[in-house]
């Protein structure tokens, strides 16, 4: 079961995106999502804002279609929410979910990416 996550101003008839449920988010699905290096590019990034950011915030070296496209796929994963702020589209990450279902998975996965953005000289 999705659930739609309601947008701002959702009353004067605002778009809203579906999002799977906590209890619909599996730990495969979270996996698969992650392992795409520019769908942790934007999960680090959104880990280390203070709050959400719009997906222009998020610099990627891909075409607007291939980040919609990574945006879509953590989104309906379970590892992001995204909603629109007027005309731009917000992500946060899914943090008090994924910790409640999966304990420090994400801090593990965050932990090895710096680590590998280290020993890669990428930071």
């Amino acid at each position: 079961m999705s659930t739609e996550t309601p947008a701002a101003g959702a009353a004067s008839g605002a778009r809203s995106l579906a999002h799977p449920a906590r209890e619909d988010i599996r730990l495969a699905q979270v996996l698969h999502a992650l392992a795409d290096p520019m769908r942790l590019r934007i999960v680090c990034a959104l880990a280390a804002a203070d709050g959400e950011l719009n997906c222009a915030d998020i610099e990627l070296p891909v075409s607007k279609s291939t980040c919609t496209h990574h945006f879509r796929v953590l989104r309906e994963n379970g590892v992001i929410t995204q909603f629109y702020r007027g005309t731009a589209k917000m992500n946060g990450l899914r943090r008090d979910d994924l910790d409640a279902l999966f304990p420090g998975l994400i801090d593990a996965v965050l932990r090895a990416a710096g680590l590998q953005a280290r020993h890669l000289g990428e930071h």
